[in-house]
């Protein structure tokens, strides 16, 4: 009983530990617009990094290590005075259990990224309404987006409480018409578009999805014996089997196998998969990842 005790509280600091706060970098370049003065763009980098790592999202105080690492990377290809318009890549990765791996979770470009900022201004985070210049409704919309998935990872459907703050942005974001990236009409690709997909019904498969990938399948799988650990990544996967007919428009199913494309493909690419049949897996993942076909799917050896 005391054995069982402790692998529950041993479970449970883990699955607990890593879902909150983020320790992000933040890359500005505005190399596409050239000019002498490069302060504001600095500005902009240490003014983000800052109100991204010291911001409370959560209410939890963590050391740096239970953090989620995470990426900001902003590429300015306009500057007209204050208004600021151009792309922005997010990132974040996970840690998998007894080892050194880091799995990626997001890797997503947005493209509808335009915002004003004035040198040195203090970010200051309002969930309640929209911001007015775009730059922090953005930047916190993603960071709540990150914190959901990892908790997703860790806790079966655990981050919907994150998923929520990002929609409430969301909401924000679609009331004014000033910024592009917010609508649902004409902006197949927006924010809201991805929250609204994570919250529906219709991809909560996606989301169990991505719990046992990650914690029942990763979190196993640098064992000796990894049979175990890729035969529940692999049903984890085939699970998405039911999406063959509808993934085609769906954002966050393209940005969640956009992101684990290569991880997978690594994987079952090592030899060694037991009993799996590797080539229902591929047929699968042609269906659903047609566009890595002949870079990833069609290079496993079966």
């Amino acid at each position: 009983m005391k054995k069982l005790l402790s692998l529950f509280l041993l479970l449970f600091i883990f699955t607990q530990g890593f879902s909150q706060e983020l320790l992000a970098t933040v890359q500005v370049n505005s190399q596409q617009i050239g000019g002498s003065n490069q302060s504001a763009y600095k500005s902009l980098e240490k003014s983000l990094r800052d109100f991204i790592n010291n911001t409370s999202w959560t209410g939890r105080r963590l050391q740096n290590y239970e953090k989620i690492k995470s990426n900001f990377a902003i590429v300015i290809t306009e500057r007209d005075g204050n208004r600021f318009r151009g792309s922005i890549v997010i990132q974040s990765v996970r840690p998998v259990f007894s080892t050194t791996y880091e799995s990626p979770l997001i890797n997503l470009q947005d493209n509808r990224f335009s915002f004003d900022y004035v040198e040195n201004e203090n970010l200051i985070f309002n969930e309640r309404q929209f911001s007015g210049k775009n730059l922090i409704d953005v930047i916190s919309f993603y960071v709540y987006v990150i914190l959901g998935l990892d908790a997703d990872s860790f806790q079966s459907m655990s981050g919907t409480q994150w998923y929520q703050k990002a929609q409430q942005i969301a909401q924000n974001g679609e009331s004014q018409n000033t910024y592009d990236g917010w609508k649902q009409i004409n902006e197949p690709r927006s924010r809201s578009v991805l929250i609204k997909e994570i919250m529906s019904p219709s991809w909560s498969q996606l989301r169990a999805t991505i719990y046992s990938y990650h914690r029942a399948g990763l979190d196993t799988l640098f064992n000796q014996d990894q049979t175990q650990g890729k035969k529940v990544i692999f049903d984890a996967l085939m699970q998405l089997k039911q999406y063959e007919n509808s993934f085609q428009q769906a954002y966050f199913f393209n940005v969640i196998l956009d992101t684990k494309a290569d991880e997978i493909f690594n994987i079952f690419n090592s030899g060694n998969n037991g009993g799996i049949v590797l080539g229902d897996l591929k047929n699968e993942m042609i269906i659903l990842s047609p566009k890595n076909t002949e870079s990833r799917w069609n290079k496993w050896k079966q």
